[in-house]
């Protein structure tokens, strides 16, 4: 009798860790792009020695728990935190602020529960929340996009944004260099009607939706999502599930413009680390949901809670706590959506009847 040999077991996604990680280093190339063109090299420079520092903290813990260290390090899952950290930071951070922020992710937040694919947090968020709370003047001087710079300051060369990380000159000491955000805009605002803002502001005369850079940066960021979706990285649900939950809850508490509004849904949707969040952080497949229904409400619940933090909280922008405090909501998720095995019958979680 002739047996069927057949081959492996197929599948549509990339096969291995370090196929997917490359993936999504590749994919973060538009959005450096475009934070590079309108707000200078300092974001270059912070993912330089956030890789450096994540190489080595993560080379250090491997060596202390006695795995093959070469080995490990070829799933490319440091380099995609020190990425993902590097990109969230403000440009030209220090580089001890980069270092403490990959202390914290790498050593604290993965290492210490197991390595990779036991972390129940998100490690890059758990660098940035750290920093953001410990050292709140470095993590809110964001540079001033370089077409608004005034007339006499140009914009930092690489060696310039290489040596404020080396020297830690804050960014905030060279005149000129540091502006608030749009989302800090209009969080601050009290007293002018949007229409307003937007009028008297060179920040949204020079960008017409979401400030000047960032509805690009963003734009560049969803372009990257896409891509990832149609490479089958991760699957839709959470992302656009954010982004209709955040979408909606802008819509409703958005009064036409009054000088309490929190914005318009177009503003949220591309200002700040929206679409960074949506396609690179909250896919995380070890600390976000792993049901598609619960995949749906995790990325709902995060859309839910950036809209409410920006809007009443004290942060302006707010993906990293969202994402923090759904990390740690995920396995009560998972456990009230998680399908039921093949072939068994739904359980009952009621009191049986007896007949």
């Amino acid at each position: 009798m002739a047996f069927i040999k057949p081959s492996s077991p197929h599948t549509s996604r990339p096969g291995t860790t370090g196929h997917v990680m490359r993936l999504v280093l590749l994919a973060t190339l538009p959005g450096i792009l475009a934070l590079t063109l309108y707000f200078g090299w300092g974001t270059v420079s912070n993912i330089v020695f956030a890789s450096l520092f994540a190489i080595a903290f993560e080379a250090g813990c491997l060596k202390l728990r006695n795995r093959i260290i070469l080995f490990y390090l070829k799933d490319y899952s440091a380099l995609v935190t020190a990425f993902l950290l590097g990109i969230a930071l403000p440009p030209y951070s220090a580089w001890w602020l980069i270092a403490v922020g990959m202390f914290f992710a790498i050593v604290i937040a993965k290492h210490l529960y197991g390595g990779l694919g036991y972390n129940p947090f998100n490690p890059a968020m758990i660098g940035y929340v750290v920093l953001l709370i410990s050292f709140p003047v470095e993590m809110t001087q964001w540079a001033q996009p370089t077409t608004l710079l005034a007339d006499g300051i140009s914009t930092p060369s690489i060696l310039d944004a290489f040596s404020y990380a080396l020297s830690g000159t804050p960014i905030n000491s060279i005149d000129g260099l540091t502006a608030a955000t749009p989302l800090d805009i209009i969080k601050q605002n009290n007293s002018e009607l949007l229409v307003d803002v937007y009028t008297n502001s060179s920040m949204f005369a020079a960008g017409q939706w979401a400030g000047a850079g960032w509805e690009w940066v963003n734009i560049a960021f969803l372009l990257s999502g896409v891509y990832l979706l149609y490479k089958k990285v991760f699957t839709w649900h959470a992302p656009v599930s954010m982004l209709l939950a955040l979408a909606v809850m802008s819509l409703l508490f958005y009064d036409g413009g009054s000088s309490s509004s929190p914005g318009s849904p177009l503003f949220h949707l591309l200002s700040g680390a929206t679409m960074f969040g949506a396609f690179f952080i909250i896919t995380d497949p070890v600390s976000s949901a792993v049901s598609t229904k619960g995949r749906i409400i995790y990325g709902a619940a995060i859309g839910i809670l950036v809209f409410i933090i920006r809007a009443w909280g004290n942060y302006p922008d707010a993906m990293a706590f969202s994402v923090l405090l759904m990390n740690f909501a995920a396995p009560f998720i998972d456990y009230y959506t998680l399908p039921r095995t093949y072939g068994h019958a739904k359980a009952n979680r009621g009191t049986q009847k007896s007949e």
